[in-house]
């Protein structure tokens, strides 16, 4: 329909300006009809239009038409062999079977005469069953104009060869070059795929994705796996690793606070492993316990603070207060106050508080520890039975 509406502007226009042309000096005419009760007036100019919509709409009319009882007739049809089927119902029929690794030669076959997808789809093919460096050479002679399709393809062959650096450096240009006009009606899809690659290329090496130059390349939950494999592998990093990985935080500070409970957490134990991220450690934890009480977070940035060279306790413990008038029957902030009063001589404060939460597990150590405070053998032992229960948190202090 768009290469007819094309043909009649194109008629169009050429008939405008003959008729321009032929009605130099002598004016646009006129025309009258009269036909029953009907009459029409008009120069020549409208009547030579007229005829053109008429013509367009009755053009129009027949091609709908024309659509419409072919569909029709098609839903009637008994079809007795695949061949009889239109090439794009059969590749439609293909795709609805996830039959494209069983039917590579028809696949082949139907886009043998494309120049611009051949060679892309022979590459995918080579992908599929292995052959990696056929497919590559594949790529190589693939149209210019399919140069996305050919780059993406070229950067999971690399991913699954392990060449890492080399997807990050395509990646990095892919990510940074215009989309080709021909793709942005299906631009979701391409950043889809594009998000895919990149989140797989982080669970692949998590450490070489800090390398990249741009920020908000993975999704939700990729980038929650990426977080989960740098505190598995944090031992392997490097100080250039572990200086990228301070960068991005730094640089995405204000936008992680935005992020789901779960995301912040991951981020907070990272900074819990980087002395020198102490400040920003501190900062994101109380911006945790704000939201919501959750005693892993409290435990880091407890110890994080009584871990300090010279432990600022009156802070401490007004943090610990503030919290408290927030979160009400908190057996772990008194816990935590024991320590902070035991850490400022304040032994009869202290003592007060172990007469609180006498079911508390918590607390339990508190007071047999209190009563064994001269044996420092029996406070070792006790603490070995306490640290091997599941529900029992292993504060360093």
């Amino acid at each position: 329909m768009k290469h007819l509406l094309l043909i009649y502007l194109f008629a169009t226009l050429l008939i405008f300006a003959a008729f321009a042309v032929l009605s130099f000096g002598y004016g646009n005419g006129y025309v009258y009809i009269y036909w029953r009760d009907w009459q029409f007036q008009s120069s020549a100019l409208g009547l030579i239009a007229l005829f053109i919509v008429i013509s367009l709409l009755v053009q129009l009319g027949w091609l709908f038409g024309k659509r419409y009882f072919v569909r029709e007739q098609r839903k009637k049809e008994t079809v007795l062999n695949f061949k009889e089927l239109h090439p794009y119902e059969q590749l439609g029929i293909v795709w609805l079977l996830d039959a494209a690794k069983d039917q590579q030669v028809f696949i082949e076959r139907v886009f043998a005469q494309s120049g611009l997808l051949s060679n892309i789809i022979d590459a995918q093919f080579d992908y599929r069953n292995g052959d990696f460096d056929t497919a590559l050479q594949s790529l190589d002679k693939s149209a210019p104009m399919a140069f996305e399709l050919a780059e993406l393809l070229r950067i999971d062959i690399f991913l699954e060869r392990l060449e890492t650096e080399k997807a990050l450096t395509h990646l990095e240009f892919l990510s940074q070059h215009q989309l080709s006009p021909w793709l942005t009606e299906i631009e979701n899809a391409y950043q889809q795929r594009m998000t895919a690659l990149w989140g797989k290329l982080a669970l692949q090496k998590p450490w070489i994705f800090l390398q990249t130059t741009q920020h908000g390349l993975l999704d939700a939950e990729h980038r929650d796996l990426w977080l989960q494999q740098l505190l598995i592998q944090f031992e392997q990093a490097s100080v250039d690793d572990l200086a990228l990985l301070q960068q991005r935080y730094l640089a995405l500070q204000s936008e992680i606070q935005l992020r789901p409970y779960s995301s912040k957490v991951l981020w907070l134990k990272l900074l819990a492993r980087m002395p020198e991220m102490g400040l920003q450690h501190a900062d994101l934890a109380l911006h945790l316990l704000q939201e919501h009480f959750d005693p892993e977070v409290f435990y880091l940035w407890f110890q994080q603070q009584l871990l300090k060279q010279i432990p600022d306790y009156p802070y401490v413990e007004q943090r610990i207060i503030q919290l408290e008038q927030k979160y009400t029957s908190v057996p772990m902030l008194t816990f935590a106050k024991w320590h902070v009063y035991m850490a400022t001589e304040r032994k009869s404060e202290a003592e007060q508080l172990l007469a609180l939460y006498p079911d508390n597990i918590l607390m339990s150590y508190l007071r047999i520890k209190s009563t064994l405070d001269d044996n420092p053998d029996l406070i070792r032992q006790l603490n070995l039975i306490f640290e091997n229960d599941v529900n029992f948190l292993n504060f360093k202090i």
